[in-house]
């Protein structure tokens, strides 16, 4: 059910949520938490999709606010509501603000949060400077960043370290889970030797690359070497991992995207199934941790700091 309310306020809309739900039998009891997503008209249909298919996983209510604050804009709230088929599991306002209307975002959304639940709000495009600083970030426990989405990723994961507050994290951390996984599980099996030195390989285009290799140097305590391939060599996400331990190397390597190979001394080859990941999948994920993630704070904070400058230089045991 989709019900469009044109030139209105919060107020209307908060009435309009009770009617729908009073009328077609949609309930608001299960909802886990507020979504809270500012995008751009153009992107907004995506963003609603991925969220909608999180929602199975995490019945919420989501808002998104779509802004146009150009001076001289005549004031303007044009909203939607989307219950049932058209909203997954999860209820979606949709809010257009123009002009002044577009001035007071926390006000726009206040009314509309869920009582008693918790707050988590996503820029999958446009992000302000300091995402904790900002109206909505403030009432938020959870803020969602997406390093993929910017004109130069790797120098907005570099300047992450600069704007973190407890609470925050980019999908550019939460796309290493499964590389992060693999190799601790590495790590876990025989002959359990230390680790000497690492290399991290990624795209030019891939803020995951640095991330990987900081949280590598936090783990390890080692040196990390990492650095970007020319798009010729491989044309996005983290290439390769490379261990080097004194009775051999272990490379997990892709040799084409979806698609790892595992190679350990005195063993065959392994190949693993290492599909990048979606942006339900990724959005899911976050939504399931709503206290801070720390270890995200440190890899950020203190990882990026203890890594040297990026180099693609080859690196042998």
């Amino acid at each position: 059910m989709i019900v469009d309310l044109p030139d209105t306020t919060v107020s209307k809309i908060s009435r309009a949520l009770v009617s729908v739900r009073e009328e077609g039998g949609a309930v608001a009891l299960g909802r886990v938490l507020t979504l809270l997503i500012v995008t751009r008209e153009g992107d907004m249909e995506e963003v609603i999709e991925a969220a909608n298919d999180a929602s199975r996983e995490h019945p919420m209510r989501v808002i998104v606010l779509v802004v146009d604050d150009t001076d001289g804009s005549e004031p303007r709230l044009d909203a939607q509501i989307r219950v049932g088929g058209d909203a997954g599991a999860s209820e979606v306002v949709t809010l257009h603000a123009v002009g002044a209307a577009a001035s007071n975002l926390e006000s726009l959304v206040t009314g509309l949060l869920l009582p008693d639940a918790p707050v988590v709000v996503w820029w999958p495009n446009q992000t302000p400077p300091v995402p904790s600083d900002t109206a909505i970030g403030r009432i938020a426990q959870r803020r969602i960043t997406d390093a993929a989405t910017k004109p130069n990723p790797s120098a907005w994961v570099a300047g992450l370290g600069q704007s973190y507050a407890p609470g925050d994290t980019d999908l550019a951390w939460t796309r290493l889970t499964r590389w992060r996984e693999q190799l601790a599980a590495i790590l876990d099996q025989p002959p359990y030797e230390a680790v000497l030195r690492a290399r991290v390989l990624g795209a030019g285009d891939s803020p995951s690359t640095s991330l990987l290799a900081a949280w590598l140097r936090l783990a390890l305590d080692v040196p990390v070497e990492w650095g970007y391939l020319e798009p010729s060599e491989w044309s996005h996400g983290i290439k390769s991992v490379l261990l080097v331990r004194a009775s051999g190397d272990v490379l997990l390597e892709r040799p084409s995207p979806g698609v790892a190979i595992l190679t350990q001394p005195g063993q065959p080859s392994h190949e693993l199934a290492f599909p990048r990941r979606s942006l339900r999948e990724c959005l899911a994920e976050e939504l399931r941790r709503l206290d801070p993630d720390l270890l995200y704070g440190r890899v950020i904070s203190e990882g990026l700091e203890l890594l040297g400058p990026p180099s693609a230089q080859e690196m042998h045991g």
